[in-house]
């Protein structure tokens, strides 16, 4: 798996020689991170973070754990997230665990997989608007989100 991984990142890199294109971000197994995370492409974590993130598509390898808040387009579950996570589309394995509010457009939930907190389609966010919302229910704001950038 270790030579597929550094395989593919030579080839982003050397694709991304001339171009302002984004690429794929891996965070290793073995990686600790305090502090947040921000940019518009994917990012894949097997580490720890302890911080927010705010990327197009979020990946959480089986061994990743956030401490934090997430905002992305994408967001897939296999690891852990503690936090409040504001996403489109919205995937939690069997095996993942997901603890904290969440605001999203669609989800799906595998059978196993552990949630702990409120989940709001962003419809009813939108609907609902000033008669309570995810924010208040875990004390954080959006702009705070958007401040990580």
């Amino acid at each position: 798996m270790s030579s597929l991984i550094k395989w593919i990142s030579l080839k982003l890199a050397k694709s991304g020689k001339h171009s302002k294109t984004a690429a794929l971000s891996i965070i290793g197994f073995d990686t600790k991170i305090k502090g947040d995370i921000w940019g518009s492409a994917t990012v894949h974590i097997d580490g720890r973070i302890e911080g927010n993130i705010m990327c197009d598509e979020v990946i959480i390898g089986v061994h990743g754990y956030i401490a934090g808040d997430i905002k992305a387009k994408s967001l897939s579950v296999y690891g852990t997230v503690n936090g409040t996570i504001d996403t489109e589309d919205l995937f939690v394995a069997k095996d993942a665990r997901l603890i904290g509010n969440t605001c999203y457009t669609k989800i799906a939930l595998e059978p196993g997989a552990y949630v702990e907190g409120t989940c709001i389609p962003r419809a009813k966010m939108n609907n609902a608007a000033g008669k309570g919302n995810l924010a208040s229910e875990n004390e954080k704001t959006e702009p705070e989100l958007k401040a990580v950038k």
